[in-house]
């Protein structure tokens, strides 16, 4: 990487990193262009070099933070070893609400804004080069998998459903109950619906 690519990053994080501190902070309403730009120290003009408003700051944020938690979970499921397929789907929802519960004010800024579609977007729309394209990661283990998957986005997405809203209660507010207690009905739940759509692969492949 260049000097002029490595400048051009540089102020990119550095617009991401203040934007996320400020809306957690101040809150998205009141936060100002202008506010970021001055705490970023960056020109005005730099920021519409890289987004349309403090609207698409925000979804490009979602998406970075998105990408840096899925990274970080893919890369320790990586070093476990862990082969099967339900067991790594497990080990990635166990390790990003370990880091949501650590970071919650990480998880209320995705949560308020986080959808299907924006959650798709989020994890198949990289913002930078150090982000992961998570639909390429899901094919891989998809294809790796010790199963036959039928419908594997609609499995993905009753998952995403299912963990995003009771994992937000249950880390937020301890509602019904604290996490680590959530946790084994989640993976009871989980592994169920992957059973639904999963078949055998020897069979398949005949």
């Amino acid at each position: 990487m260049g000097k002029a690519d490595q400048n051009k990053k540089h102020k990119m994080e550095s617009l991401l990193n203040t934007s996320f501190e400020l809306f957690t902070s101040k809150g998205l309403n009141k936060t100002s262009i202008s506010d970021i730009v001055e705490k970023a120290g960056v020109a005005k003009g730099t920021f519409y070099l890289y987004f349309k408003d403090k609207y698409d700051i925000r979804n490009r944020l979602i998406s970075h933070k998105s990408s840096q938690l899925f990274m970080q979970a893919y890369g320790e499921l990586n070093r476990s070893g862990i082969k099967a397929f339900d067991d790594r789907i497990i080990f990635i929802i166990d390790h990003v609400l370990d880091l949501l519960a650590a970071n919650k004010g990480l998880l209320a800024f995705i949560y308020k804004d986080l959808s299907w579609a924006v959650f798709k977007k989020a994890l198949t729309s990289p913002v930078s080069q150090d982000d992961i394209d998570f639909r390429d990661v899901y094919q891989k283990m998809i294809d790796e998998a010790d199963v036959e998957l039928r419908d594997p986005e609609i499995m993905l997405f009753q998952i995403i459903e299912l963990v995003g809203a009771t994992g937000y209660s249950s880390i937020m507010y301890s509602d019904p109950v604290p996490l680590e207690d959530l946790k084994p009905h989640l993976e009871t739940t989980v592994r169920g619906i992957i059973k639904q759509y999963s078949g055998d692969k020897k069979k398949a492949g005949r």
